[in-house]
């Protein structure tokens, strides 16, 4: 039987992490069983364990499939113990930007080894060889850093820009002298939540789909949202791309059906707005409140702040 889209949600502020709301008065009409989970541990109607309290998504309408396990590829290169390090890691490590972008630096031959240009992506490199970008030569960075950002609007998620428009970069300028890179992008208009940092390795694990990354984003539309276009979302819609696949969705208010709460993990460009726009509806504002669990809290939008030990750890660990 098709399940009913909810009529209603509660969307959490942007400044806070969504847990399930808790609905006491239907858990205490119904038959206790031996063995059923208590209310400080119970069992998620999404999967795994989550703790029932504040305010959360409310009724969400789930995606199909969300929880089930990811395959690992059985051809995944096994690791080198030469003593060689790829090139890409290599400028990832000394700040340029993420494995992903230095590959397109590579290719487009910008990039120097011993004086000669390479233009391989897989490249290795020697622990004696010089590597130059643009001239100037790279050194891996000792001092990690990592920043959060509460983007604002017309400002690009980019180092730099040819046409001289605003980055993101210079509103980090002042928070450390290290270079420093955003992770992931968010459009010109799109604002929220925004990684900037010159740790190779877990921009790399952060990018990558494979490690599911969360992210949670408040959207306006120029129009309510309707139940069956809700139904569609959940269940998937096929774009120019392939599957546009979300976690949840649900409304962020009860008496405004066009303010809707979206959480996903796949990260290409523009997918949140492409999704409504598929509909034939227009995303007016869109507003990143949750990234991989960091959240907006006490952060205004266009200023930044050190991640904590306690973060990074997460971050690196259980992310």
């Amino acid at each position: 039987m098709k399940k009913k889209v909810p009529k209603s949600g509660n969307f959490q502020k942007p400044d806070r992490k969504p847990t399930l709301k808790a609905e006491p008065e239907r858990e205490a009409a119904r038959p206790k069983k031996e063995g059923a989970p208590t209310s400080k541990n119970k069992k998620s109607r999404f999967g795994g364990q989550e703790e029932v309290k504040g305010k959360s998504f409310g009724k969400l309408r789930k995606s199909p499939g969300v929880n089930k396990p990811i395959k690992k590829s059985s051809k995944a290169t096994p690791p080198t113990d030469d003593g060689t390090t790829r090139l890409n890691r290599y400028m990832a490590h000394a700040g340029v930007a993420s494995r992903r972008k230095c590959d397109e630096i590579i290719l487009q031959g910008d990039v120097e080894v011993n004086g000669q240009v390479v233009k391989e992506v897989g490249y290795r490199l020697q622990p004696t060889d010089v590597v130059r970008y643009k001239g100037k030569v790279l050194k891996p960075v000792r001092n990690l850093v990592y920043i959060l950002l509460n983007k604002p609007k017309d400002y690009l998620t980019t180092t730099s820009d040819d046409k001289d428009r605003h980055t993101v970069m210079e509103l980090v300028s002042k928070a450390t002298n290290e270079r420093i890179y955003p992770v992931g992008r968010l459009d010109r208009q799109t604002t929220g939540l925004l990684l900037l940092t010159n740790d190779g390795d877990l921009a790399q694990k952060l990018s990558h789909p494979s490690f599911m990354c969360k992210k949670i984003y408040h959207a306006v539309l120029d129009k309510p949202l309707t139940e069956a276009d809700m139904e569609k979302i959940a269940a998937g819609l096929i774009l120019e791309d392939g599957v546009a696949t979300i976690d949840k969705i649900a409304y962020a208010h009860h008496s405004d059906k066009a303010e809707i709460g979206i959480e996903l993990h796949i990260g290409r460009n523009r997918i949140v707005r492409r999704i409504f726009e598929h509909l034939g509806y227009e995303v007016v504002k869109l507003d990143r409140v949750l990234y991989a669990g960091l959240t907006k809290k006490d952060l205004p939008r266009g200023r930044w702040r050190h991640l904590s030990e306690k973060e990074v750890i997460m971050l690196k660990h259980f992310t």
